[in-house]
């Protein structure tokens, strides 16, 4: 008899642990087991986190399993990664395993599903790399010889031919008899990263994992995965998880998007579960980006990353040029339309040519801040530097990061101007627009509201990359990554959007998007013309951004983050209480703030927030609260832990209340 620990699939705090039982099975760490379960001994699926277990009571009064799962079983790597999740983010062993794990049952032998079963690739003609790529490729080839693990982090300006880095140093990976992880920001981007991979390696050694393929495709690509019949695996962050041996790089292209940090349960950023993958096997990690993160070229610069830059378009292909126009000049004018007088003249001029158009706008709902439209000012907490978001019940400006309020005033503190407005159009607002400007041009919409299917996004995408259609509006899913040679004109119709919204990162996101979907113009030889509108044109994201010029903005923004003492220079711990109580809620989230004030972690208690209602939250009869954490450098696992006591303080006084915590978020404010 051996015994071994388990964790029973019960999705509650109260069982998130580990349970011994015996069995004469071989069994071993990651199978999938049946257990008799509590009293009523119901069976249970049960994930085995350790086997060889010496009991620490009596084994007569131990439980045997009643069978195990031959078909499905997860990797020692895995259940490792598992654990470490879970300290990590302190989240329950079930939410890490149920990443990994396939839902559904295998499909009858000839009865599989395969995504993109009628793909027959799309050939790419590579003569020469340039010397950058040949460069950079050289340096990622001798760890890959090595054996080592080393992680790279690719500054490449768009269209510099990061792409064909990734897929020759996949083929190295490959050559040495490792597997490999491609991962793409968006789902919408897959498929034009999946033909060019089939054509270079083959259908058979690829899979796809990603949240829109349907549960049978998903579960029959992840058994070709785990019996090792796909060595080269792309997805979006969901693709990190894949069950794979012996991994010798994981790729993030477009490292820099929010959509690398889950924000749902469980809450992790795909970034760290790849780091932690690859130093089990001593694989390669590389970052590729045109406009790093803050976090990541921080690291780069204290050597945590080894920097690589690709200062070159593919070709020698010019970058395009960007305009700034000030939408105050227009206003002043008499245009109060979306359009200014500079962009409607260019996109006649473009079409006439017959160029496309892509039209840029990253909110297709509403967004609130408070600005005087005679001046540009935006109304921002004096606290935090973070722009207001206007409350109409309340009739006030409330700081989303330290709850304070304030009123509206009459006048513009700045200019005296009367003129303070809530701002706000979305792309259908565009649409309509752009329909009546252009009557007879075939003009479609790629945002959340149109894409809401894998095969809506890819007759889109096709149709502009085809011709069919002349202009293209969308949010920050045209920005990403997309290859279109015909582009002569992108139109960003309000830089202000992603500028004022609540949250620290607005400069470092603005400056992105602006330059990610600047890179989607003049990618077919010929320069491209960029127009970005904005009532604040002289904001230096945007100058900057202007400029092409990545590390003039990184050094203005790097000061502003030191001073600010925002990450990377601390980490952002969110802790967020449930409740259909709302006093139980923030009482909760009181106690849970008083407690870690006694913890004495790290300073004084001033950089844990009072708790504040979540005005983000849509739950039905329900109330959520959250305290902000401002954790110094090098104290987080501590936070971690302690908060993570607390939660188990809650479960066994049967607190209604549920615990989510959230490290660095992203969509909270």
């Amino acid at each position: 008899m051996k015994y071994i620990n388990v964790v029973i699939d019960n999705n509650s705090r109260h069982t998130d642990t580990y349970y011994t039982y015996g069995t004469s099975l071989d069994v071993k760490k990651g199978d999938i087991v049946k257990v008799p379960f509590n009293r009523g001994n119901k069976l249970k699926s049960a994930y085995v986190f350790q086997d060889d277990v010496v009991p620490e009571c009596d084994p007569a009064i131990i439980k045997e399993i009643e069978s195990l799962d031959g078909n499905i079983s997860l990797t020692s790597e895995i259940m490792d990664t598992c654990i470490w999740m879970k300290r990590r983010y302190g989240i329950k062993y079930l939410d890490a395993v149920k990443c990994f794990a396939p839902n559904g049952k295998p499909a009858k032998e000839g009865k599989e599903k395969e995504p993109y079963k009628d793909v027959a690739g799309e050939p790419q003609i590579i003569k020469q790399l340039t010397d950058e790529q040949a460069m950079a490729l050289a340096q990622i080839r001798q760890a890959v010889q090595e054996g080592r693990q080393e992680n790279f982090l690719i500054h490449g300006v768009t269209s510099s031919g990061k792409t064909e880095v990734y897929m020759q140093t996949i083929a190295e990976v490959i050559a040495a008899g490792k597997t490999a992880i491609m991962l793409v920001p968006e789902i919408a981007l897959t498929k034009q990263i999946t033909d060019r991979f089939i054509a270079r390696f083959g259908k058979e050694n690829i899979a796809v994992l990603h949240s829109k393929l349907t549960k049978r495709e998903r579960f029959d690509e992840w058994m070709r995965i785990r019996k090792g019949q796909a060595k080269i695996v792309i997805g979006a962050r969901l693709g990190v998880f894949a069950p794979l041996d012996n991994i010798g790089v994981i790729i993030l292209d477009e490292e820099h998007e929010a959509t690398y940090k889950s924000d749902m349960t469980p809450k992790y950023d795909t970034v760290d579960i790849a780091l932690k993958r690859l130093m089990y096997f001593d694989g390669i990690l590389i970052l590729g980006s045109a406009t790093p993160s803050v976090v990541s070229y921080q690291r780069a610069r204290e050597g945590i990353y080894h920097l690589i830059e690709l200062k070159q378009r593919y070709n020698n292909t010019p970058l395009p040029k960007v305009e700034l126009v000030d939408m105050r000049e227009e206003l002043k004018a008499g245009n109060r339309t979306i359009f200014s007088d500079r962009l409607y003249r260019k996109s006649v001029e473009a079409l006439e040519k017959g160029k496309q158009i892509i039209l840029f706008l990253n909110r297709r709902g509403y967004s609130t801040f408070i600005s005087c439209r005679e001046c540009g000012e935006v109304l921002q907490c004096p606290q935090c530097g973070i722009s207001l978001t206007y409350h109409k019940r309340e009739n006030a400006g409330i700081c989303h990061y330290c709850g304070r309020k304030f009123r509206v005033p009459d006048s513009c503190p700045t200019c005296g101007s009367h003129y303070i407005k809530y701002f706000g159009t979305g792309t259908e607002k565009v649409e309509e627009f752009t329909r009546e400007l252009f009557p007879d041009k075939n003009i479609e919409r790629l945002d959340l509201d149109t894409a809401k299917n894998n095969r809506e996004i890819n007759r889109i995408i096709g149709n502009f990359s085809k011709g069919r259609t002349d202009i293209l509006i969308g949010t920050q899913l045209v920005a990403k990554g997309l290859d279109f040679k015909n582009v002569g004109l992108v139109g960003v119709v309000s830089a202000d959007v992603s500028l004022n919204v609540p949250d620290y990162r607005s400069t470092e996101r603005t400056f992105q998007l602006v330059t990610q979907v600047a890179g989607r113009a003049g990618r077919g030889g010929e320069e491209g013309l960029v127009i970005v509108q904005s009532y604040t044109p002289d904001n230096f994201a945007l100058t900057t951004a202007a400029e092409h010029d990545y590390k003039k903005f990184f050094d203005m923004e790097i000061k502003i983050r030191e001073f600010m003492d925002y990450p990377p220079f601390s980490d952002l711990i969110l802790v967020e209480f449930t409740s259909e109580d709302e006093t139980e809620a923030i009482e909760t989230a009181e106690k849970c703030k008083e407690y870690l004030i006694r913890c004495k972690i790290e300073g004084k208690g001033e950089n844990i927030f009072a708790p504040k209602l979540s005005t983000n939250f849509k739950g039905k009869e329900s109330f959520r609260y959250y305290i902000l954490i401002k954790c110094p450098k090098g104290f987080r696992n501590k936070y971690i832990y302690y908060i993570d006591t607390f939660g188990e303080m809650l479960t066994g006084q049967k607190c209604r209340c549920s615990m989510i915590i959230d490290v660095n978020p992203y969509s909270t404010f």
